[in-house]
This record gives C-alpha cells, structure tokens and sequence, in this order.
C-alpha cells in the first residue's frame, strides 16, 4: 500500500520514508518512529494499517543512509551490536530529531507521533523537542528515563510491560515520579509487546486502542457519535 519516498531536513540532509498515504477520509498525520531494527515489514503492515484507518503515516528511516534498503525481515541477530551502536552514537534518538521534523514538516495537520523502543524513547525526545506536533505516544522506550528531566509540550503517553526484563520497573517509577500527572500505562506483558519478537495480543491492543484515543483527543475536532 505504502511506498518509499524522499525527503530531506530543513538543514538539506536527505533520509528516506515509508510513506501510506490515508484509504478513508483523513483524520491526520502519524510520524511513526521504528525500533532499533528499522523499518521493518511489521512497521510497514502496521502503518498500512493505520492508513486505512484514515491516518497518512511517516515511518522514516532514524538512522540509515538515504539509500540504504528497508529490512527484509523484524530483527536480525547478526546486526543486532552494530544497531546497538548506531543507537548509542545517536543517543537513543537525541540526534535524528531533525529526521522526525522534516517529517512532521511534510504532513498537513493535525500531526501526531508514536515510536516503539528505540523510536519510543525518540518519540519522548519528539515530544519535549520537536514543533508541529498535536500527541505523542510512546512505547517501551528503554532511555526515557535518562531524558525524564524535559517535559513534553504536547499531550504524551507512555506504555511499558510489567515483566520488560530491557526496562527495570525503577526506571519507569523514576519518570512517575518527575512527571506525576503524565499518563504511563503498565501492561501484563514484556518487552516489545507490539512487534513480532514479544507480541502480547491483548497488551498491544490496548496500548494501541489508547493511542488512537489520544489522537483523536488531540485533534481539535468533535469524534463522531
């Protein structure tokens, strides 16, 4: 459904995009922030999902050459330390922001993000940082906690699994505790319980179901009865 395009920051970098435009009349834009595999097909099938929903979804490439080539497959052991690497280089999305503005940037409002992981953590930083956006929801990201001292401009939630053995249940009391009014969500589930490697069905719907709540929420007009 969904193609890839090009685009670039307002500084001139290009970066590449998963781009599903909307099937149903448009409700706004996602900016759709990946894990610390990339664009993976489940993202994709995902945002395609959300685009039938009525959503124009961005799913850009973080942390990848303009053309490298979107994974064939969710996770790849073999490049997982490399990954890991690029993560850390990038401070766990600190410095892609100006990949997530320029998609912000291409997208008619109102304009919302969600990021899992990697891109959770990212999406909490796109929240504090970022202009243009309406809501934020953020799932499981593993460096929110070292970032809990920024507050989000916009209205942001926050999705974590009871058992995450990446996300110690300190480190989410950590950001209760310096953001005490901010919805964070606990689930019956570990990590990455939306994604392939740890789906938790019932966990991941609910997580979802509340996303699109807060999109609509944010969206400046009435939801239809």
């Amino acid at each position: 459904m969904g193609e890839r395009i090009a685009l670039a920051t307002r500084e001139g970098a290009p970066l590449a995009a998963y781009h599903a435009p909307p099937l149903e009349a448009r409700r706004g834009g996602i900016v759709m922030l990946h894990a610390i595999w990339g664009v993976t097909p489940h993202l994709r099938q995902l945002s395609d999902s959300l685009a039938e929903q009525g959503y124009e979804v961005m799913l850009p490439s973080l942390m990848d050459a303009a053309d490298a080539a979107f994974p064939v497959e969710d996770t790849t052991p073999s490049i997982l330390d490399a990954r890991m690497a690029m993560g850390e280089r990038t401070g766990w999305g600190a410095s892609t922001l100006p990949r997530v503005q320029a998609c912000i940037d291409a997208l008619n409002g109102p304009v919302y993000a969600m990021g899992f992981c990697y891109g959770g953590t990212t999406a909490w930083l796109a929240a504090c940082r970022c202009e243009g956006l309406s809501a934020v929801s953020a799932f499981y990201g593993g460096d929110i906690a070292a970032y809990r001292d920024e507050t989000p401009k916009v209205p942001t939630i926050l999705h974590f699994g009871k058992t995450d053995t990446m996300i110690p249940l300190s480190a989410v009391d950590a950001v209760r505790d310096r953001h005490p009014d901010l919805p964070v969500y606990l689930y019956d589930a570990g990590h990455a319980f939306v994604a392939p490697s740890g789906h938790h069905p019932d966990s991941a719907r609910l997580a979802l179901l509340r996303t699109l709540q807060l999109f609509q929420r944010s969206s400046g007009t009435r939801a239809e009865a």
